[in-house]
């Protein structure tokens, strides 16, 4: 792991709060993710299971379901995860094209999963993050909304492709909803789509227009919610709480599980 903020976001991003019990036998892993694991367990679940930690204000009996064990890799599952992410001769992982439509987009057999959300929402950073230990890797992180423009496409190794999309909402692509909604629909070797959404201010109305069109087309997805870093733990945890109700009570495609990550 070439820096904290990986772990900050594959780690938030796979929850796996019963990892820390359990008996780790030896493997291959980053210096960084080294250095984490050596953390006191206390600032180690703070950390990394923030979805726990936010768990533990509440009262037994008002405590919701926050499905923290729907998803539930062992530190040896994330290592292996880190290791799809480590660039190496045999393991290629590379920028490989850009497309505005999607008859432009590279005729790929390999499984897509893709990034989609508000402009401004952290996407270019947690995708920037996932890649740190791919160096000749460039995502740009630009911190005035709406760089994205175009769909970009990314090899990771032979596993998947990553495809980052424009971002909607303020400064998005005039064709953004051609763009991305054929996207969505059409694409046929797309296996899951990650909806980020900015905890500060939680579902705002362009994220319930991406929300209807993974319902609309019964694409399986997944909600991270960005920022956490930015609040104090009152309001995040009245966002979570909103949101967790609303992923339980209004949709259907969604995965139960949120994933916190943060911006830092």
């Amino acid at each position: 792991m070439a820096a904290p903020n990986l772990l900050l976001s594959m780690g938030r991003l796979f929850e796996m709060p019963a990892a820390l019990g359990r008996v780790i036998r030896p493997y291959s892993t980053s210096q960084a993710f080294a250095d984490v694991l050596r953390l006191p367990k206390e600032q180690l679940t703070k950390l990394v299971f923030p979805l726990q930690e936010l768990e533990r204000q509440l009262l037994p009996e008002s405590r919701p379901n926050f499905n923290l064990k729907t998803f539930d890799p062992s530190l040896e599952d994330i290592a292996r995860a880190e290791s799809c992410f480590t660039a190496t001769a045999r393991n290629r992982i590379e920028y490989l094209s850009s497309a505005e439509r999607l008859d432009h987009a590279p005729d790929l057999l390999r499984p897509e999963v893709c990034f989609i959300g508000r402009s401004n929402v952290g996407k270019s950073s947690l995708i920037k993050a996932l890649f740190s230990l791919a160096p000749e890797v460039e995502v740009r992180v630009s911190k005035k909304p709406g760089h994205t423009k175009k769909m970009n496409f990314f090899r990771v190794g032979k596993y998947f492709t990553l495809v980052d999309m424009p971002g909607y909402g303020y400064r998005a692509p005039e064709d953004f909803v051609d763009m991305v909604e054929t996207y969505l629909k059409e694409r046929k070797n797309l296996m899951r789509t990650f909806l980020l959404v900015d905890s500060v201010v939680g579902i705002q109305k362009a994220d319930s227009i991406a929300i209807e069109m993974c319902e609309e087309f019964a694409l399986p997805y997944v909600m991270v919610l960005t920022k956490i870093d930015k609040s104090s733990k009152g309001h995040l945890l009245k966002q979570v709480l909103q949101i967790q109700k609303f992923v339980d009570t209004k949709t259907q495609g969604c995965f139960p599980q949120l994933f916190p990550v943060s911006e830092g």
